[in-house]
């Protein structure tokens, strides 16, 4: 088994190549295998692994690569996060890619999707629309019919067919995938300092970009090391990070949130890769509709997915009590429509269940990070002095 130190140098290279090497590699071993990019949040991966393909994560450019051409495609006053895609897809980043999948998470998204039409990157560009409604004969069916269009997509590529015995396998490597995610992160909250916040979303984002099978193999070794005590225990309070689901913070930004005196023991940050709090059914008759109900009923709360009947701010103070956090910090891209229009009614929730909070914005290629780290660090204080 590798040590803890060899498995975050590998995941820390593997979560930030922007060329991923490594999932073309895999595509080139065998002609008939495809690779899907998506972007966050949640997109089913389980259904393009079932058609011999690997669905790959595209969380942007970040602070790794510099938007030139990216800028001339979108206007200053929307998030970051589209210009350094486009920047990627001018750039031979995503060569090799097959299709791209840009999920219902805003309208710079939406566009995004178009902008690859426009430019004919890839084999084909599917805009996918999550449901707003939750009733099985509504939401249901119509988030089946979008899945229906991705499956027909890949099978125009490599022809091949979706079968229940291959989508129960997929299903069942994504479970347990979820499942040793949210064991590192329950480790995490009683031992936040056997891993810290940047080595976890390091781990967790290398899973965008190779197999399935390699991811849960690195998750095992790493749960092997953090049973174990390693590192000391520091006077931190424990916050939860809630409005980074989609643009990704830099990894200074979470740096700066952890050495100004905070345990990160819960995030949205890869949000897709944690997606649903239970187990999807497996081996079904219906796999398929195994990850339509999933979705309809043991979906995690986003700003892009409607809450009626489920309130994001209830979700959110119930998982401050339930990872035994000290507040919140609400920390969104600048000119994310979605989690900054949640913020007030989230804030509300907050301020009603007496946990306190602060908030900022960012970029995904923002350098610095000081004003960010005074603020963490007067939050972290506060509640040390006067909670």
């Amino acid at each position: 088994m590798r040590s803890l130190d060899e498995i975050l140098s590998y995941t820390k290279d593997l979560a930030f190549d922007l060329n991923f090497k490594e999932a073309k590699k895999w595509k080139a071993e065998n002609k008939g295998r495809v690779l899907v990019g998506y972007l966050p949040i949640y997109f089913p991966r389980e259904i393009v692994h079932a058609m011999d393909g690997l669905g790959v994560g595209i969380m942007g450019a970040g602070d790794r690569k510099q938007i030139i051409k990216g800028d001339a495609y979108y206007q200053s006053y929307i998030c970051h996060l589209p210009r350094g895609i486009m920047e990627m897809a001018l750039d031979p980043n995503l060569e090799d890619f097959d299709g791209f999948i840009f999920p219902a998470i805003c309208d710079c998204v939406r566009n995004l999707s178009g902008m690859f039409k426009l430019i004919k990157k890839g084999k084909f560009q599917r805009y996918f629309d999550y449901p707003q409604n939750f009733d099985a004969f509504i939401g249901g069916e119509f988030y089946r019919q979008e899945l229906y269009k991705i499956i027909e997509d890949i099978k125009k590529i490599n022809g091949a067919n979706l079968t229940d015995q291959k989508l129960n396998i997929a299903i069942t490597l994504y479970n347990k995938n979820r499942r040793m995610i949210e064991e590192i992160y329950n480790i995490r909250q009683q031992y936040p300092w056997r891993l810290s916040a940047v080595e976890t979303y390091h781990i967790v984002r290398a899973g965008l970009s190779t197999t399935v099978e390699n991811h849960n193999h690195i998750l095992e070794e790493v749960l092997v090391h953090i049973n174990e005590e390693r590192g000391e225990p520091m006077d931190n309070i424990r916050v939860v990070i809630s409005g980074s689901f989609c643009e990704q913070p830099p990894i200074g930004l979470i740096k700066s949130i952890e050495m100004a005196g905070c345990y990160i023991v819960d995030d949205d940050f890869i949000l897709g890769s944690r997606w649903f709090e239970s187990d999807v059914d497996e081996n079904t008759e219906d796999p398929l509709g195994a990850l339509v109900e999933a979705f309809l009923t043991k979906s995690t709360f986003a700003s892009c997915v409607s809450d009626l009947g489920n309130p994001k701010g209830k979700r959110l103070v119930e998982l401050v009590k339930r990872r035994n956090a000290d507040g919140v910090i609400f920390s969104a891209a600048s000119f994310c429509d979605p989690a900054l229009l949640d913020r007030p009614e989230l804030q509300k929730e907050c301020e009603a269940a007496g946990i306190p909070h602060i908030n900022f914005q960012y970029h995904e290629n923002t350098g610095q990070f000081k004003v960010i780290k005074e603020q963490a660090g007067t939050f972290s204080d506060s509640i040390k002095l006067w909670a």
